[in-house]
């Protein structure tokens, strides 16, 4: 059986009342991967935005597997001394990595985040050599259209973030770059020029399904 762990910064954690794309993945993987698989990871809450902490369960559709490794305000510099201990103790199988974003807004330029994601990359194959990872490039928010230097630090790293998968990637531990949803308009696929609204939601979580329908052949083409 697969386990999948989705690890994020906001856009995967999501925030009270709302779906989030790995509900979106979920349902996508119960129609479309045809065998036993789970969705782990060491924290189940949502974003409380009253409260300013990760306190909720008010999930848009709470019946579905809520594990992940996922915060706000967290990026490749937080999750990289986390990852091992999640895997081990999860067990992952497969990462469905989704960060970068609040790296380069607050807490590391691109050369810096990209030596961030190598070593996630070592932790997590530490506690399972063979762990699978599927990365997404930084999507640019709003901030990109107004600050030119924020826009070309996400382009930098998206290049590096490339690069690193390219090194990286190895036959016992595949690792994928997923393509950017082509079709990612943040005046429509976001409520706030950052945070995924539901269409949002459905397009990142079809970026994640078919880089590995393509790369490895699971699933199939997302349908959502």
């Amino acid at each position: 059986m697969l386990r999948f762990m989705p690890v994020g910064d906001s856009q995967t954690i999501g925030s009270a009342g709302e779906h989030t794309w790995r509900y979106r993945m979920w349902q996508h993987l119960r129609t479309s991967y045809g065998r036993p698989f789970a969705v782990v990871g060491p924290r189940e809450t949502l974003y409380d935005k009253a409260t300013d902490a990760p306190t909720s369960y008010e999930y848009a559709d709470p019946d579905f597997p809520r594990s992940h490794l996922a915060g706000w305000g967290e990026g490749w510099l937080h999750m990289a001394p986390l990852i091992g201990e999640a895997v081990r103790t999860c067990r992952a199988d497969v990462l469905l990595v989704a960060l970068g974003l609040i790296d380069l807004g607050f807490y590391t330029n691109a050369e810096q985040t990209a030596e961030n994601v190598r070593r996630f990359v070592e932790e997590a194959r530490a506690a399972n050599p063979r762990v699978r990872m599927v990365a997404l490039p930084v999507i640019p928010n709003s901030r990109a259209l107004e600050d030119p230097d924020f826009a070309a630090e996400v382009t930098a790293f998206n290049e590096l973030l490339a690069k690193a998968v390219a090194d990286l990637d190895e036959p016992r531990s595949p690792f994928l770059l997923a393509s950017p949803p082509p079709s990612y308009d943040i005046n429509l696929d976001t409520y706030d020029g950052t945070h995924p609204n539901a269409s949002g939601e459905h397009k990142i979580a079809e970026a994640f399904a078919e880089a590995m329908h393509q790369g490895w052949g699971l699933g199939g083409e997302y349908d959502g």
